[in-house]
């Protein structure tokens, strides 16, 4: 839920108005005339037609008078554009990866996440490009869009001028999972974000040798992974499709899945086989092999889109949903 409407002079907006405002005031003079007409020259004060000659004059003026409209209209709307395409010096650059069905939000100090985080007050110019089909960015309160091409890199930029919580949609309709590909623009305060910035993740601190110190390590970095699984599940759009809790939505929950006996389809016959940890790099790598029964085949191929240890992580954390 959007909270709070930025009040930034935006040019759209200006672009709007402007033309709006001559489309009004020729709609009423049009209108006008055309009522005047009705009663100035009905039939029972003019019973017969009359030829009108031309008018060099009226002819000139309503052939220049909306030309000159026509060129203030794309002057203002030339004007605004270059405004909108032209990020400030100073901006901030985030590059953001659109894929099926997700945003992720890369920032300079390498820190990834699936909601935009900004300053108060400071630019931002995203730098966009898909990881698999079309998608297209819009922030309604910013009244800007623009689509995200695989193998191309488009921009855009706004000004956060209010703090709040504003939505990010897709609109470019991208498969089934394309109405979850929602997100938030968190814009606060500059000391709110510099912190979070600036923040580290959570390291494993070194332990002494000691007896069973190293099966304490092992379950220590288990357990780390397992966190950055739990990120990744969110950062990556797993849930999108997937959920946490037990409730399948377009594809099968994580909760309790590792280990579990699951009928699949495979070439077109069914089978069954136990999830464990190949089970689902298999799945998360060339999902076509295996379908799980009941869920249409349309998760996308994370290949190029995880690394092996991402992938370790993510196993772990399944793992961790019993």
């Amino acid at each position: 839920m959007v909270t709070g409407w930025p009040n930034m002079s935006n040019p759209a907006d200006d672009t709007f108005f402007f033309i709006l405002g001559i489309s009004l005031t020729l709609l009423a003079l049009n209108t006008g005339v055309m009522i005047y007409f009705v009663f100035r020259y009905s039939r029972k004060r003019h019973p017969k037609a009359e030829e009108v000659g031309e008018n060099t004059l009226l002819e000139i003026i309503w052939t220049v008078i909306p030309t000159l409209l026509v060129l203030a209209m794309f002057y203002v709307g030339w004007k605004g554009f270059v405004y909108m395409r032209t990020a400030p010096p100073d901006a901030m650059v985030i590059h953001v990866t659109a894929r099926q069905w997700s945003w992720t939000f890369d920032y300079a100090n390498g820190k990834e996440t699936n909601v935009l985080k900004v300053p108060v007050r400071k630019p931002i110019k995203l730098l966009i490009t898909s990881a698999d089909v079309l998608h297209s960015l819009f922030i309604p309160a910013y009244h800007i869009k623009e689509d995200a091409v695989p193998g191309r890199e488009t921009h855009l930029w706004f000004l956060p001028d209010q703090l709040g919580s504003y939505d990010l949609f897709c609109t470019e309709y991208c498969g089934v999972g394309h109405s979850s590909m929602i997100t938030k623009v968190d814009v606060v305060p500059q000391k709110e974000f510099d912190d979070w910035y600036a923040g580290k993740k959570e390291e494993a601190a070194g332990t002494e040798e000691k007896p069973g110190s190293k099966k304490r390590a092992g379950k220590h970095e288990a357990g780390q992974s397992a966190r950055e699984g739990a990120e990744l599940f969110q950062t990556k759009g797993c849930t999108a499709c997937h959920t946490a809790d037990g409730t399948p939505k377009i594809g099968p929950t994580f909760k309790g899945v590792f280990g579990k006996k699951e009928t699949v389809i495979h070439n077109g016959q069914e089978r069954q086989i136990t999830v464990d940890e190949a089970f689902i790099k298999q799945t998360l790598l060339h999902p076509e092999i295996d379908r799980v029964k009941g869920f249409p085949p349309i998760m996308p191929s994370q290949q190029g889109q995880l690394t092996d240890k991402e992938i370790e992580e993510l196993i772990e954390y399944i793992k961790e949903l019993k």
